[in-house]
């Protein structure tokens, strides 16, 4: 289990101490693994004199540490990644709902819910090989399943949440019937059984592997901007479709958080959260991740988001994909889409 503590692990027993006020600390669990945010920490500790103690790991095992912890748990905010994760640990109901006009204001009102807030989004998009795949045969998500691409489309796994998410989407726009028959015909049309990460299909795409792949458009970005020559490259040699300009939209992915139910510390919680979507903190995500700002006031200035251009964004209602999650896992599993 990939857990790490800072500063001390004693630290998180503050809540009780009586030397430790309640608005100078924060107890965050944090599944988001990005150098990069380190920064976001040291400025809110900076400006507001709370300090953050942290632990990081991964979903299921931080949601399991809260389910046990109960109402002794010292974690005052979780932070993950993706949609469907965030609609997991409200199901559990460890989120506390949160009035602040800020949050409100600032972030749209799709890309929140009564108890948590999307702080940065990433595109879900497809990637292809232009020697091995033709441009109008990708204009769709719809169109993986087609027969034009057998054998020719790499993916991850079906059970990754940033695919349940896209199926959890495509379920609320096409219907059970259409996503479970377009599983079906994406499985058909796999160069190879799904494994790995994005980064894995981006390079498999690159080296003729596999003409078309399915990725987050901040792992394309990181290749873009890598120190690695040969990953540079290999980000040269993609090509980028934003799927369904005429229909929906492309499906966007999230990164968010929301305060705990049992929080001790619940006024540096709201403090901590609503300085997620201040304009600094926004511009960290952009830059530092290869994220875009949840907040559309704030303008990106990363070159590689820049270079990949605009794009007509899905706005489905983020809440709602909690809603068809487990469909979509079913769907994948009979469809073989593992």
């Amino acid at each position: 289990m990939i857990l790490r503590l800072l500063p001390l692990a004693a630290a998180l027993l503050a809540a009780s101490a009586p030397v430790m006020a309640a608005d100078t600390v924060l107890n965050l669990y944090t599944a988001r693994h990005y150098q990069t945010d380190e920064a976001l920490y040291k400025n809110f500790e900076r400006a507001t004199g709370i300090r953050i103690n942290r632990i990081e790991g991964q979903e299921d095992q931080l949601l399991e540490r809260i389910r046990n912890e109960g109402a002794n748990s010292p974690a005052d905010v979780f932070i993950t990644v993706d949609a469907s994760r965030l609609a997991k640990a409200d199901e559990m109901g460890i989120f506390a709902p949160i009035r602040s006009k800020l949050l409100e204001e600032r972030i749209p009102a799709n890309l929140r819910t009564a108890d948590w807030y999307s702080y940065s989004t990433r595109a879900r998009v497809i990637v292809y090989n232009k020697a091995l795949a033709k441009l109008e045969d990708l204009q769709t998500y719809e169109d993986l399943a087609k027969p034009a691409l057998k054998g020719k489309v790499c993916i991850r796994s079906g059970s990754h949440p940033y695919n349940l998410s896209l199926g959890a989407a495509m379920i609320a726009h096409n219907g059970e019937a259409a996503t479970e028959a377009w599983a079906k015909g994406l499985v058909a049309n796999l160069a190879r059984q799904p494994k790995g990460g994005d980064i894995d299909q981006l390079k498999a795409v690159a080296a003729g592997e596999c003409a078309v792949a399915v990725s987050n458009t901040y792992y394309l970005a990181r290749l873009m901007r890598s120190d690695k020559p040969d990953e540079r490259k290999a980000a040269e040699s993609l090509s980028i479709v934003w799927p369904n300009q005429k229909t929906w939209g492309t499906h966007i992915n999230i990164s968010g958080g929301g305060m705990l139910k049992h929080a001790p510390h619940k006024q540096a919680a709201v403090r901590f959260l609503e300085y997620l979507a201040s304009d600094e903190a926004q511009i960290y995500f952009a830059d530092g991740n290869n994220e875009w700002p949840a907040v559309p006031t704030v303008k990106a200035r990363n070159p590689a988001l820049e270079a990949l251009g605009g794009f007509k964004a899905d706005n489905l209602q983020v809440g709602q994909l909690a809603k068809t999650v487990v469909q979509a896992q079913k769907i994948f599993d009979w469809a073989g889409f593992r």
